[in-house]
């Protein structure tokens, strides 16, 4: 079995924990200025690693509540279709 050396990269894996954990649904700036399609398309692309969170900790979110509507269920929606990939994939065979 080849060493995979974990210490190279450890801080790249670091660095991707504090990214996802940063900007999910239920952060404070969001009680001023409503969530849009950006931030709906980033909590439904990091639904996943937020549902794990949510699990522990009841403070953390799926979804931002104080959100400008229809643009950020659509961002949402589409960042969950993107992260999880659809389903087409499942159906297609190779001949």
């Amino acid at each position: 079995m080849k060493n995979l050396n974990l210490t190279k990269w450890m801080p790249l894996l670091i660095l991707a924990l504090f990214i996802l954990s940063s900007c999910s649904a239920g952060d404070q700036k969001f009680n001023f200025d409503p969530a849009g399609f950006w931030m709906g398309l980033w909590h439904g692309f990091i639904s996943m690693f937020t549902f794990i969170i949510s699990l522990f900790n009841e403070n953390v979110n799926i979804y931002e509540f104080n959100n400008t509507g229809k643009l950020y269920d659509l961002g949402f929606i589409l960042g969950i279709a993107f992260f999880y990939g659809g389903s087409s994939k499942s159906s297609c065979k190779r001949w």
